[in-house]
C-alpha cells in the first residue's frame, strides 16, 4: 500500500452542509468578509482531528449549494488514520460546529452534516473498515496543487496566529485584519487592553489577551484535557526552564505512571510553575499548546468558549 511515512499521499473530498436555515455555508464562503472566518473554522477543526495544524492540507474549497466541498490532501498515513478516527467518532463534526460558532460569532453551535468521498464512493459506510478507507484515500491521488486563494487564506491565518517573540519584553498591540476580526472578541479578557502595561499582552488568533499568571483553574484544565500530549507540551516548555530539562519529563512519566495522565500532566505544570515563578505566564503555556496543535485547549484556557464550565 506504500505506507512509508515519507511517501504516503492520498486525497479525499469532505462535503460540509449546515442544517441551520440561518447559516448557508456556500453564501458565507462567497462573502469576502466571511470567507476567512469559515476557512479559520475548517482549519482549526482539522487541527483538532489530527493533533496538528499541518495534519491535513486543504487544496481547494468548492461552493456547491448547499455544500462546501473541501478537497483534502494527506501526506502521512498516520495523519490520515487520525483524521478517519476523529471523523468516525464525531470529533471532527463537533469541532467544526464549535469553531464555526466562535469564528462566525454565533450565539450557539452551528449544526453541520458531513460526508467523506473518494472516487471509490462514499466512505461513511466503510468507516468501520479503517484499512479499506485508507486504501481508497491512498488511491485517490491529489489532482491539483493548492489553490492560490487557499494559500492566501493560510498565510493570513498564520500571520494572525503567530506569536511575536519580542512581546515578552516590549509589545505594540498588533493591528488586526478586518477580514478576520472587525472588533475584539467579547470572549477575550474582560480587562481593558488599553489599561494594561506595555508588555503585558499577547496575541492569539488575532485577539489580544492579558499575559497573566497561570491560575489553579488553568492548571486543572490543562491536566484534564491535554491527555497524551503532556510530554510534547513539556518539551516545548523546556526552553529556559531547568526544571523540565531531560530526563525530568521521562522521569515524571515513570514516577506517576500508576496515577495516570492527569497526574503526570499536573505534576509537569507544577514543576514549571514552581521553577519559573513570575515567568510562568499563560503566554508561554499557550505558545507551547499552539506549537503542538492543541488549539482547542488553548481556546479553553483563554475563555474563548464562554459556555464551558470550570473544572
Amino acid at each position: 500500500m506504500g505506507d512509508s511515512a515519507d511517501v504516503w499521499v492520498g486525497s479525499a473530498y469532505l462535503f460540509v452542509q449546515s442544517t441551520s436555515e440561518h447559516v448557508l455555508l456556500p453564501s458565507l464562503y462567497g462573502n469576502p468578509e466571511q470567507k476567512p472566518r469559515v476557512f479559520k473554522a475548517l482549519k482549526l477543526a482539522f487541527a483538532d482531528s489530527t493533533g496538528s495544524l499541518s495534519g491535513v492540507d486543504m487544496l481547494k474549497i468548492h461552493c456547491s449549494d448547499p455544500h462546501l466541498i473541501v478537497q483534502l490532501k494527506f501526506c502521512k498515513q498516520e495523519n490520515c488514520r487520525k483524521f478517519l478516527q476523529s471523523y468516525r467518532e464525531g470529533v471532527l463534526r463537533e469541532a467544526l460546529q464549535r469553531h464555526l460558532k466562535v469564528s462566525l460569532a454565533m450565539p450557539s453551535s452551528v449544526p453541520v452534516q458531513t460526508e467523506l468521498k473518494t472516487g471509490a464512493g462514499k466512505l461513511d459506510s466503510m468507516l468501520p473498515e479503517e484499512e479499506h478507507c485508507l486504501e481508497c484515500i491512498y488511491r485517490e491521488k491529489p489532482n491539483r496543487l493548492r489553490d492560490e486563494e487557499i494559500t492566501e487564506l493560510e498565510e493570513s491565518l498564520r500571520n494572525l496566529s503567530c506569536y511575536q517573540e519580542s512581546s515578552r519584553n516590549s509589545v505594540s498591540p498588533a493591528v488586526e485584519s478586518p477580514s478576520l476580526n472587525s472588533s475584539l472578541s467579547p470572549y477575550s479578557s474582560g480587562k481593558s487592553l488599553s489599561s494594561l502595561p506595555q508588555g503585558d499582552t499577547f496575541t492569539f488568533q488575532g485577539q489580544q489577551f492579558a499575559n497573566r499568571k497561570i491560575t489553579l483553574d488553568d492548571h486543572q484544565k490543562f491536566a484534564k484535557l491535554v491527555s497524551k500530549k503532556w510530554k510534547q507540551v513539556g518539551r516545548s516548555l523546556q526552553t529556559n526552564c531547568r526544571a523540565l530539562r531531560d530526563p525530568i519529563i521521562d522521569n515524571l512519566a515513570m514516577e506517576y505512571e500508576r496515577e495516570g495522565l492527569y497526574e503526570q500532566a499536573y505534576q509537569l505544570l507544577r514543576r514549571f510553575i514552581d521553577s519559573e515563578g513570575k515567568r510562568a505566564t499563560i503566554q508561554r503555556l499557550i505558545a507551547a499548546l499552539e506549537e503542538n496543535g492543541l488549539i482547542s485547549l488553548a481556546e479553553e484556557l483563554l475563555g474563548i468558549r464562554p459556555n464551558e464550565t470550570a473544572v
